[in-house]
């Protein structure tokens, strides 16, 4: 197949909402009334991001789904996304797998592909996400307050474990493997819970590298501190249950691939927050505050004593 037969056959869609969508130099598309664009884009590189052999199926859903949980952490609603992807070869098989779980999930949250590129090369994959969202209500990186509840929805670790049994670290069994691997290579992106903390939480960000990293983010561009509190953070079962105490830790704090939201909310506004967490059908946990302070993210256990964590998370270049 020619680059043109593989987007005619895999990926092209009739738009219903864009102005222009796939077929041209350019898609057109135009934001709802009273609305701004939220654009947001990641790469996943083969060998980096996921394993070689990775199914395409959960590959496709996974490429779009990291890029869906940006939208959801800044409270924006998804509407349109483009498509970069360099393939070794053009195996239908593969593709065809592929575009199934890109669309069964891009259906699932009303996106619509309206463009990108096809080109020969080593497997990389890179998606372009638009969403929209009213100005005021963006959930901002730089808008936590000194005395504002942290929260997190769900938990987080499994996906980081779910890694370390496929890299031979622990050895994980029955319901365990399946359901960290499944955290692993088909990610819920929290969107739902995005929408629903519009006009409830300050800022927001989505745990992508790791809870303690992806919070001080938060806490840098706030220019205030985080304190977790160790017995309030939740635990999967998974992580509950790991016999290599040591990992089940790393893994719940510098675990990263869980898409889980971190996110500050007033005092005033806790059974707010509560209430958008059953909106959303997500569970949602108190786990600290925002301090006056340097900016920086600490634990502290019952006896307010400070937690050693020794890595607080991923860097691609470290």
């Amino acid at each position: 197949m020619t680059e043109f037969e593989i987007i005619a056959r895999y990926f092209a869609r009739r738009s219903r909402t864009a102005v222009l969508g796939v077929g041209d130099d350019c898609a057109l598309v135009r934001a709802r009334k009273g609305m701004v664009l939220a654009l947001s884009t990641d790469m996943l590189l083969s060998g980096r991001h996921f394993l070689p052999d990775a199914d395409p199926q959960q590959l496709g859903h996974k490429s779009l789904a990291v890029n869906l949980s940006d939208l959801a952490a800044m409270g924006a609603e998804p509407r349109w996304a483009l498509l970069a992807i360099a393939l070794p070869k053009a195996d239908g098989k593969w593709i065809r797998a592929f575009a199934r779980g890109f669309f069964r999930l891009a259906r699932r949250f009303g996106t619509e592909l309206i463009g990108g590129d096809t080109t020969k090369g080593p497997l990389t994959i890179s998606i372009t996400v638009i969403g929209e969202l009213p100005q005021r209500l963006a959930l901002r990186r730089d808008a936590a307050c000194a005395g504002d509840d942290i929260w997190l929805s769900g938990a987080t670790g499994e996906a980081a474990l779910g890694l370390a049994h496929l890299r031979g670290r622990v050895r994980l069994g029955g319901a365990a493997r399946k359901a960290c691997l499944a955290r692993l290579h088909e990610p819920e992106p929290r969107v739902k819970l995005g929408l629903a903390l519009r006009g409830v939480a300050r800022s927001a960000i989505d745990v992508s590298d790791g809870l303690l990293a992806d919070l001080g983010h938060v806490a840098k561009a706030s220019r205030v501190a985080a304190e977790l509190r160790w017995e309030d953070i939740p635990r999967a079962r998974p992580i509950a249950s790991c016999p290599d105490e040591g990992l089940a830790k790393e893994c719940l704090y510098a675990g990263g691939d869980d898409y889980e939201l971190v996110f500050t909310a007033p005092r005033a506004a806790r059974a707010r927050v509560e209430a958008a967490g059953r909106k959303a059908g997500v569970r949602v946990t108190a786990i600290g505050a925002m301090v006056r302070g340097k900016p920086g993210v600490r634990v502290r256990d019952s006896l307010g004593r400070t937690v050693s964590i020794p890595r607080a998370g991923f860097d691609h270049f470290a």
